[in-house]
């Protein structure tokens, strides 16, 4: 019986009256890599939110069974890369989820950068700005920023999304090792093959949950069909949810 870290409970949230995640329920369990896999539109990164709490369901509950710190990877095209900062510095910001924002940064905790910056192979990039980074470079340098944080539970929103080959391998292997260290790691991602080499399990959802369970039992042709036909289905049905919007009775 796996040990659930996080259970998500008839989840489901509507824009306007559009379903975009639809009373959808998993368990996703701790220690493991699970990939969330779906057609595009398909509520992947609304699920991930929701379980971040940065979105409230209109129906159902995200429930976390064990008292685990957790950090969060959002879209490159959702952070601000204007800001001149250094990517010794973006790095270092991680540590403020452990104390203040004005808290001073110790010699110790710049010893962990310089370790995570190697893990990511940014050695030497210390003092480049971030607006002067390929997308491959700055998704090493906020997966530096994840390590320090050493969160238990680690929630990524297409972290290979517009990076290139080795990039995306050499996140792979940070991903392994935080597996072996016990950490769960749940990931939005499209890569059907970076999911059957490095993802344990796999929810496929197309609005509405379609299958969950190991990644090679999940990713297969019926299931694929049924993403393809669920999707279709709501595209044609956007106006069917009866959940109460705000404001109305």
């Amino acid at each position: 019986m796996l040990d659930p870290c996080i259970t998500v409970d008839n989840v489901t949230v509507s824009y306007h009256r559009h379903p975009v995640v639809h009373h959808v329920s998993v368990d996703f369990p701790c220690g493991h890599t699970n990939a969330i896999i779906g057609p595009n539109g398909a509520g992947k990164s609304t699920l991930l939110k929701v379980m971040m709490g940065m979105l409230s369901p209109d129906e159902g509950k995200v429930t976390f069974h064990h008292d685990e710190t957790v950090s969060y990877l959002p879209q490159q095209s959702d952070i601000d890369r204007s800001l001149p900062i250094t990517v010794e510095d973006l790095v270092a910001t991680g540590f403020l989820a452990h104390g203040s924002l004005f808290a001073k940064i110790t010699k110790a905790a710049m010893e962990k950068v310089a370790e995570a910056l190697a893990i990511v192979g940014l050695t030497g990039f210390e003092n480049r700005t971030i607006n002067n980074l390929s997308n491959g470079q700055f998704q090493r340098a906020l997966f530096a920023r994840i390590i320090v944080q050493d969160a238990d539970v680690i929630l990524l929103d297409e972290p290979f999304n517009a990076v290139d080959a080795k990039t995306n391998l050499d996140l792979c292997s940070v991903i392994n090792n935080w597996r072996k260290q016990g950490k769960t790691v749940i990931a939005v991602i499209h890569d059907f093959h970076v999911a059957k080499a490095h993802f344990d399990y796999t929810l496929m959802i197309a609005c509405e949950k379609v299958a969950f369970g190991t990644t090679q039992t999940v990713l297969n042709e019926q299931n694929f069909e049924k993403a393809y036909s669920a999707s279709l289905y709501w595209d044609d049905h956007a106006d069917v949810c009866s959940t109460p919007q705000p404001g109305e009775s």
